[in-house]
């Protein structure tokens, strides 16, 4: 008889053992609107057929298509309303995208220069229209980490039980101020918030590895998440890795990074403890995400 789920023909240990692959760093490609210098910087990955590639994968069952072949499980999805400095993608267009297909998992963005009370907003999104989690972006939206007037997003986050996604660390885009994206103000923030689980996206790129990785060590709430680092580079920038493999968790920056298979085979690939990989290719995530293989 063929098999009618992922782990059926597995022997029961096996498919006990079986972690799902989840890519926590994911955007839509085509926004409301992307200011020109991220459509040129895009184009670098997609030197050929740009437009057609985006737009192929703005059909949801087409982009959950495009996940199976790559080995992907499931995938967070990312609103941004970073008008200064990338573009809008809406939090509308986020929960269209991810209506009715459990691989998607939506993750809201409350700007906090554009709610005035954002804890409710969140709240709202939250339960409401069923966003999963929230995404905060201080170096396009230009707030430190731990100013208080992100501190009702926090509570609110807290209460719902949902995880939040922060940019961390550089960025080349125009109007970016890196000054915000200094892991080290997520200190307040894990010691604030306790039960709040805090992913530090790209973990602190650039100029904060060290902060990022000394930070998820002392705080059980927090994580390294490493989309936008090459994964042959993983050691170099985190030479004690292999010690951190429970707080690490996989993210492409798809389609920015369209390798998302090859870059998972890359870290399997790597010198890591026995299971490792598979925590941070989806074990991780998915106990944050409440996630399992059917």
């Amino acid at each position: 008889m063929a098999a009618t789920g992922l782990t059926n023909n597995l022997p029961q240990a096996e498919a006990q053992a079986k972690v799902p692959r989840i890519d926590f760093h994911v955007h839509l490609g085509v926004y409301t609107y992307h200011h020109e210098w991220v459509t040129e910087w895009m184009k670098i990955a997609h030197p050929v057929g740009y437009e057609e590639y985006i737009e192929r994968y703005n059909d949801p069952g087409a982009f959950e298509e495009l996940l199976t072949s790559e080995g992907v499980d499931y995938a967070c999805v990312l609103t941004e309303l970073s008008h200064i400095t990338t573009g809008v993608c809406t939090n509308e267009q986020v929960r269209d995208f991810c209506h009715g297909r459990p691989r998607l998992i939506p993750f809201c963005d409350v700007n906090p220069n554009i709610y005035t009370r954002p804890g409710e907003q969140l709240r709202r999104f939250v339960e409401d229209e069923g966003f999963r989690g929230v995404k905060l972006y201080p170096t396009y939206q230009q707030y430190y980490l731990n100013d208080p007037k992100i501190y009702p997003i926090y509570r609110a986050a807290e209460d719902l039980g949902i995880p939040v996604l922060i940019h961390t660390g550089s960025s080349i885009f125009r109007g970016a101020r890196l000054k915000y994206g200094d892991p080290l103000h997520l200190d307040d923030v894990a010691v604030d918030f306790p039960y709040l689980k805090l992913i530090m996206a790209h973990s602190g790129r650039g100029f904060w590895y060290d902060r990022a990785f000394f930070l998820s060590r002392i705080h059980e709430n927090v994580y390294m998440e490493v989309s936008g680092l090459p994964p042959t580079k993983l050691l170099d920038y985190f030479p004690d890795l292999g010690r951190n493999v429970d707080k690490v968790i996989y993210g492409s920056d798809w389609p920015g990074n369209p390798w998302i298979g090859s870059n998972m085979t890359k870290i399997a690939e790597l010198p890591l403890p026995p299971g490792g990989a598979d925590k941070i290719l989806g074990g991780n995530a998915a106990k944050i995400l409440g996630l399992t293989l059917n």
